[in-house]
């Protein structure tokens, strides 16, 4: 990045490297707060509850969007309600590290709906893999016709859960220094 350019990112309010943060002021903070409890709370009751008007708050929220503060919108449903009480961690652990590999094997997961998380992951193991499935059966359906048809993976290692102690989407941003 040149000076030019690193002037730029300081002053829209982002740092430089690796670990860039947008800096966020207390009325951002409670608002990303109020939509990630609800995100369907109204600008009104939004808006109310800040002591703004209705346009600076909706501002406000299409910047946070804009920067990608804010991804997307979503619907979080019980998997229980709907047939998918287990929940599995994978670790999985490939025999090849190249980038061939390793982009074959990221392209395929993201293309198995029983996976909603994969993590690249540093130490014993390559990835961690969360799987919501039915039941026993349906893991190892998955495990046999889907997972090991993965090319490459050498070594894999399921953990199942028992309880669900803490399950939060919601974030607390990182204090700006």
């Amino acid at each position: 990045m040149n000076r030019l350019q690193n002037d730029a990112a300081l002053h829209r309010g982002k740092q430089t490297g690796k670990n860039t943060m947008t800096k966020l002021d207390k009325t951002d903070l409670m608002i990303l707060q109020a939509l990630q409890n609800d995100a369907k709370t109204s600008m009104k009751t939004l808006a109310d509850a800040l002591h703004l008007s209705k346009t600076p708050v909706y501002e406000r929220i299409r910047r946070l969007e804009k920067e990608g503060i804010i991804k997307r919108y979503v619907a979080l449903v019980d998997p229980e309600k709907i047939g998918l009480p287990l929940v599995v961690f994978c670790n999985v652990s490939l025999a090849i590290h190249d980038e061939e590999h390793i982009r074959q094997f990221r392209e395929t997961i993201g293309t198995i709906d029983e996976i909603t998380e994969c993590y690249t992951i540093g130490g014993i193991h390559d990835f961690f893999l969360k799987v919501v499935v039915k039941d026993l059966q349906a893991y190892d359906r998955f495990v046999l016709e889907k997972l090991t048809k993965i090319r490459g993976i050498a070594k894999m290692q399921s953990s199942f859960v028992l309880n669900e102690i803490k399950h939060t989407t919601a974030l607390k941003p990182a204090a700006n220094e």
